[in-house]
Formats: structure tokens, sequence, C-alpha cells
């Protein structure tokens, strides 16, 4: 047992990454990574062709005794009866849903009626906002589906050989960023699929398998556990307990919480999901995080380091300068049609640095408030950890600490969503009562001194241009 080794996977937005463990120890035996197209909607054969690439990329799997598969969450998969995708895959940053989203939550009898039903309050990026939009826009294709699946569902089963439907699973903690899928009873709300697709036709959903058990066999035999959404991945790589907040600086930026009781809040800035062992996860999705990163190396013809170092020569604040990031529109506050907006601008703070010091600012402040969605709902907030890409950033953990009036963790630089996953697939091979912990090297801690004004200017700023 002690020589056996496990791979995770991690399907983002982005990129597919491959990491390859031991399964007592966690020890990294080697990783490969590869790149998926961009954009809103995907053909999800991009991601099996990557997951391949990175695979061979990885030195190959016939050697691993275990895997499990993490992917992005919401992303509408519709399969006909001979499972076939129907049409590219609708991206949990696809936007155009965001009226049906509304009207979902209005069927149902309002937020506070769907946040009791899911958990969560609507909004684009759900899939069953998605399956409603193309029910009203695309009734062809929404007429010959006969199976929905997320992007890590469909993944698992194309592992299998993608032909037989029984063989279809997902976990608690990407089904319940479904919009139809209880939380809290582990049930599938088909009268609200019902009502999203339009019509009362039996449509096949994915089981719910049991986080620590193999829900399947690969075609080349190898056990193939539950796997997770991407943020419930990450939180079981970084080892996260209650009273943990990881703030994850990705595509999007997240904030999540372990929590040991579900969550239901009609306001729709927290949503209400489960995690990857059984308990829930408390989360606030924000559409901009590193893009704000690459954004502003575009604008200031710097490197990522060299961005954040000068931030970092200026004062907090930017003199005056901030940044509203919504450059992709926004889910939390939802203004899916928002753009994003330079305020305060004069002479002074006309400068790299300023304008640096404004766009991580900008972004995490957007996070600040995330963190405090969390604290108001009655999620226990003991440590703040950050991770992801940008969160190498050294700029990043002083402004967040800064913001955010409390000390915060930076993990080492790692692919935790595939950690996560692989520590999944280790729980089930090694079949102990929770997952195994893995030393994963030392976190940093960073303690800033806080900075609330910079926050007040944020919010200012947000409020300012509510109804624009």
């Amino acid at each position: 047992m002690a020589n056996q080794i496990v791979a995770g996977v991690d399907s983002s937005t982005q990129s597919v990454k491959v990491v390859i463990r031991k399964a007592d120890t966690g020890e990294l035996v080697r990783q490969g990574r590869a790149a998926h197209p961009d954009g809103t909607e995907v053909d999800p054969l991009h991601w099996k062709n990557a997951i391949d690439i990175a695979v061979k990329d990885a030195g190959g799997i016939d050697d691993v005794a275990a895997i499990s598969i993490g992917g992005q969450q919401h992303g509408m998969v519709a399969l006909d009866e001979s499972g076939q995708v129907i049409r590219p895959a609708l991206l949990w940053n696809d936007t155009r849903s965001a009226t049906q989203a509304d009207s979902l939550n209005s069927e149902v009898g309002g937020q506070e009626s769907m946040a009791q039903a899911v958990g969560s309050v609507l909004v684009a990026s759900f899939t069953a906002s998605k399956i409603r939009w193309m029910a009203e826009h695309e009734k062809l294709n929404a007429d010959r589906v006969q199976a929905i699946a997320l992007p890590h569902d469909w993944l698992s089963w194309q592992l299998q050989g993608g032909r037989d439907f029984s063989q279809l699973f997902t976990d608690r903690s990407d089904a319940s960023g479904t919009g139809y899928f209880d939380p809290t009873t582990s049930t599938y709300r088909r009268d609200i699929l019902a009502r999203a697709l339009l019509s009362n036709r039996e449509i096949l959903l994915p089981k719910i398998a049991e986080p620590s058990v193999f829900a399947g066999t690969t075609s080349q035999g190898i056990p193939l556990a539950a796997g997770a959404g991407d943020n419930a991945a990450a939180a079981l790589g970084v080892q996260a307990e209650p009273g943990d907040v990881v703030i994850s600086l990705g595509t999007s930026g997240t904030a999540f919480a372990v929590s040991t009781t579900p969550t239901h809040d009609a306001s729709g800035a927290v949503a209400g999901f489960a995690d990857a062992t059984g308990r829930f996860l408390p989360l606030v999705c924000t559409l901009n995080a590193a893009r704000i990163f690459d954004a502003a190396t575009s604008i200031l013809g710097k490197t990522h380091d060299e961005v954040g170092a000068l931030a970092l020569s200026t004062t907090p604040g930017a003199h005056g300068l901030s940044l509203l990031p919504y450059f992709e529109g926004e889910r939390t506050p939802n203004r899916p049609d928002a753009t994003g907006v330079f305020s305060g601008m004069t002479l002074t703070n006309s400068n790299p640095a300023d304008i640096a010091r404004a766009m991580i600012e900008g972004m995490l402040a957007g996070l600040a408030d995330a963190v405090q969605s969390l604290i108001d709902l009655g999620v226990d907030v003991k440590r703040i950890l950050i991770i992801g890409g940008a969160a190498k950033n050294p700029a990043v953990g002083h402004i967040a600490s800064a913001l955010f009036g409390r000390p915060v963790l930076i993990p080492p630089a790692g692919e935790y969503v595939a950690d996560g996953t692989a520590r999944q697939a280790a729980w089930a091979l090694l079949a102990t009562p929770s997952a195994p912990l893995w030393n994963l090297g030392k976190a940093t801690l960073i303690h800033a001194e806080p900075t609330p004004h910079v926050l007040e200017q944020y919010r200012i700023l947000r409020d300012a241009t509510l109804h624009w």
C-alpha cells in the first residue's frame, strides 16, 4: 500500500492539470497540463483531448491505483439519446441566461423560496438557468435532451467509455451547483428541472456518488472516485476544516468556507453548496480575479511580478484611485451586464504604481465583501487561506491582509483542485475514515496594517454604480 500512487485531475476553465501523488503521504511523483480553448461555450471534446495530452505530459497513468476528476462547476453538457453532445457546453461564466435565472427564481416563489429549495438563489452561472435559455432559444436542441451532465460528470463518464448512461455519476458538491439539487437532503429537485426545460419529460441525471468510495472504473481498469466541483476539490486539496475560509484566485474569485451546517441566503450573495466530504461549502463567487492581473499587465506593459511591485511602491488607496473590476460583468453582486470602472482619477494618481495598486485593491475588495457576506450569514471564520495562480504575486497577501483586516495564510503554490481530487482518490483507495492528511508544505503568514478606508472607498464606488 505504501508504494501506491493516485492521480487527480483539475479540468478548469482555462486548462487541465494532472497530479500524480503517493496515496499515503501525498508526495508529488509527477504532473502534467494542457490548455483549454477560450470562450464561454466549448465543445466538451476539447476537455477530453486536453486530458489525454496532460496525462501524456505527466508520464501516463498506467501505474496509478486510482483516479478522480475535478471540474469547473455549473457547465451544461446536454446529451441526446445516443450520448452525443447536442451543443457546445455553456460554461459558468456565460452570462446570457441572466433573465432566465430571474424567471426561475420568481416561478419557484422568489429568492427566499429558491434559496430554501436548493441552497442558492439562481444567477446566470447555474446550470438550470442555462437549460431554460436553451429551452427558450433552441427548442429543437432542448427537445433532443435525454441526459444532462456537468463537466466533471461527463469527463468521468468518458473515462469509462462514454456509452452507458447507467455509468454517469456526479457528487454532492458539483450537483449543488446545478440549481436543481437540494444539498441538505442530497436529492434532485426534478420539479425545478422541469421548469427549466419547459417540459415534464423524464431526463436522466447522474447518480450521486459517495465521497469516499469508488463510483466506476476506467476503460483501462483504474478505479474512479466520485470527483468534485472545483471549489470543493480545492477545499479538500488545501485540507480546509470548519472555521477556514479559502480565497481562490483563478479565472473567477471565490471565497468559500467548510461548514457543518447548510446555508440558505435569500439575498443571493452566498451560494449554499455542498463540499466533497459530506459537509457544506457556503461560497461567494466573483467573475473577475486573475484576469484583472492580466489586464494590468497589458495596460502597464509589465509582468505580473512587476505589477505587484509597482502596487506595493505606492500608498494604500492609490491616492484616491479606485477600480470596480467588473470587466466581464459580475456574478456577486449580480450585475451580468456591468463593465469595469476607474474612479477618482487625477493627474496625481495617473501613474503606473497607482493604477497597479487600484487594480489589485479592486479585485481583492470584491472578495473582502465576499468574506463579510459569509460572516453576516453566521459562518465561523477563524483563518483565511489564499490559493490560486494570482496568490503567488508578491502584492496579493499584503493587500489582502490589509483589506480583510486580519492575517492571511498563503499555502505553498500548488494545483489544489487536482491535489484535492488526488486526495479523494487516495481516500477511496486506502478506505480510511476520512481523507488522508498530507504534508504539502508550510503556509506563509502575512499580517498587514488594516486599511478600512480603502474598502470604504471601493464600496462607495460599488454602490454609486448600482443602476448604471
